[in-house]
């Protein structure tokens, strides 16, 4: 993997490098198509690759992601691009299109770099480690976690106090202060939009005291507890890093609630709840394990029953909506709710609160066009103009939707999104290249 571009003319460009971004971009790399894949972030496998299991078979999650993740770094026909983002993308009047294709510094030479992490231990910066949800600090030189793709160093120049010690510490002599923003005119037949999605931010439900109070976190955050490249040997809660005795969920944080903007379903929260839920009876086993919850939508083939599973193992379902959350001197916080099915209000204390926060779209999609439109739906994701037939056509020939860039859906459902995406886009492909011989 490198941070340049070698060619300047692929088959397909492919917009967001998460599980539906990379499937379809394997897709059509193995009929021998030629695939720009590019991502923001500076490693591919999108927030699968963070997750610890997945529902409803609890399958390690980085266990399915990285040979997928390896698969798509090798293959001789997709390019990959970090750190990476497209815009200006022009349709020509033959039905193809050029992009522009702009490149952030790492402030690294990815090829040249070993992940050695030397020049992690000799930085002497620490910030909040984004890539455990500000659970721990990492340095601003450092590998983004230890199964990122490419495995390679990054340097925050925003906190980077340019003392030099990665510099001199690092064996390679990779570190190029130097570097600048890099863009690239790239022509293509073909575009995938596989932007994914972005997380609900529960501060903006202040009653839930989210930045507050310490010991109430997302589930994203409760996540990272579980999985094997956590940050910590077991879960704790933050506030004063105790094992937790008493912990609740927050069930539609951010989800079916109009006054925030985002009146629809999230498909996944429920579900990954009860996933965490089942995996923290394993992992605290005399901890009582609660979730509120307006309604358990469990529509997939074996939710219903992994729903029943958790209850038998112990797991309290509450239906109630909570209200307002505060914290006592100790840290613990006070649940106040109504019980919909006894009609009274209650409280009950926990000792740590997990909030299940709602899928969002991302924001800005439809400015990576210039001299045609991209059309939204209602609730801000990408229209799917026959969404029964072909669910991965948009409103511009030739561009194709793919996972939850077209709304929200579990891992499953966003990789068979990338087949019906890249199968429409080898089909446009095709049509191009006939066309293009016949003139």
């Amino acid at each position: 993997m490198q941070d340049y571009i070698d060619n300047y003319e692929y088959d397909a460009l492919v917009i967001g490098a998460g599980i539906a971004g990379g499937e379809s971009a394997l897709n059509l790399a193995n009929l021998g198509h030629k695939v720009l894949l590019i991502e923001k972030d500076l490693t591919i496998g999108g927030k699968m690759i963070m997750l610890s299991k997945v529902f409803p078979t609890l399958d390690c999650s980085a266990c399915i992601t990285t040979p997928k993740v390896s698969e798509i770094a090798r293959h001789p026909n997709i390019e990959i691009l970090t750190s990476c983002e497209a815009s200006n993308i022009i349709q020509k009047k033959e039905g193809t299109f050029e992009a522009l294709i702009t490149v952030q510094p790492r402030y690294v030479h990815v090829d040249e770099c070993t992940g050695c992490q030397l020049c992690e231990d000799a930085c002497p910066v620490i910030v909040k480690d984004q890539y455990q949800y500000d659970l721990v600090g990492r340095k601003a030189a450092y590998i983004p976690f230890s199964i990122a793709s490419p495995r390679a160093a990054a340097i925050d120049i925003e906190n980077c106090t340019l003392c030099g010690a990665c510099e001199r510490a690092c064996p390679t002599n990779c570190i190029d202060f130097t570097q600048t923003v890099k863009e690239y005119t790239i022509k293509c037949k073909t575009v995938i939009i596989a932007t994914g999605f972005q997380l609900f931010d529960p501060t903006l439900i202040p009653r839930y005291g989210f930045g507050r109070y310490k010991n109430v976190i997302t589930s994203m955050q409760m996540e990272r507890q579980l999985a094997p490249t956590r940050p910590f040997n077991t879960v704790l809660r933050p506030g004063d890093g105790k094992q937790p005795d008493n912990i609740a969920y927050v069930l539609c944080t951010g989800s079916r609630d109009k006054t925030i903007g985002n009146p629809i379903c999230s498909q996944v929260c429920c579900m990954y709840s009860t996933k965490q839920a089942q995996l923290l009876m394993g992992a605290l086993p005399m901890a009582d394990i609660t979730l509120y919850y307006l309604h358990i939508r469990a529509f997939g083939k074996g939710f219903n029953e992994f729903y029943a599973q958790a209850q038998s193992m112990g797991v309290e379902f509450v239906k109630g909506k909570v209200a307002k959350i505060t914290e006592k001197e100790n840290g613990n916080l006070i649940l106040r709710y109504e019980d919909i099915n006894g009609n009274v209000v209650k409280e009950t204390e926990h000792d740590m609160v997990v909030l299940s926060v709602g899928i969002l779209p991302n924001i800005g999609i439809r400015e990576l066009f210039a001299n045609i439109d991209l059309e939204l739906d209602e609730f801000n994701y990408i229209k799917q103009t026959d969404v029964l037939a072909s669910p991965a056509l948009t409103s511009i020939e030739g561009v194709f939707v793919a996972g939850t860039a077209s709304a929200p859906m579990d891992i499953p459902d966003a990789i068979l999104s990338a087949g019906s995406a890249s199968a429409e886009a080898a089909n446009y492909i095709r049509k191009m290249s006939e066309m293009m011989i016949s003139v």
